[in-house]
């Protein structure tokens, strides 16, 4: 069975949808360097247990990071490297939004308000 292209690009847009949050996006980020533990991560992130592990649950249930048990501690890497891409290609984008200026954090144009 082959999927059609909307099937095709409603999956996409669930998996750009799962990366539309920071936190995510700093776990991807941080897995890319290699593994870490859950605790790591809530440390990284500023953010309670909780919190970290329904994103990473996410990242888990569409194939983007996995864990293992090593004792006490779950470790986590990131199975999907080629996310990374994605990085740089919204660096590039936003980078031509901005006229080349460099994105300064928290800043939004006029467009991003409407």
């Amino acid at each position: 069975m082959t999927l059609s292209s909307k099937d095709v690009y409603r999956r996409h847009a669930r998996l750009l949808k799962l990366l539309a949050h920071e936190t995510r996006l700093m776990i991807v980020d941080r897995l890319s360097r290699g593994e870490c533990t859950a605790g790591e991560l809530v440390e990284m992130i500023a953010a309670d247990q909780t919190t970290v592990s329904k994103h990473l649950a996410l990242l888990r249930a569409h194939g983007i990071v996995e864990d293992r048990r090593d004792g006490n501690s779950v470790i986590y890497r990131l199975l999907t490297p080629c996310i990374m891409s994605f990085f740089g290609c919204a660096a590039s984008v936003l980078k031509e939004r901005r006229g080349g200026r460099r994105l300064e954090r928290g800043e939004r144009t006029a467009e991003d308000k409407r």
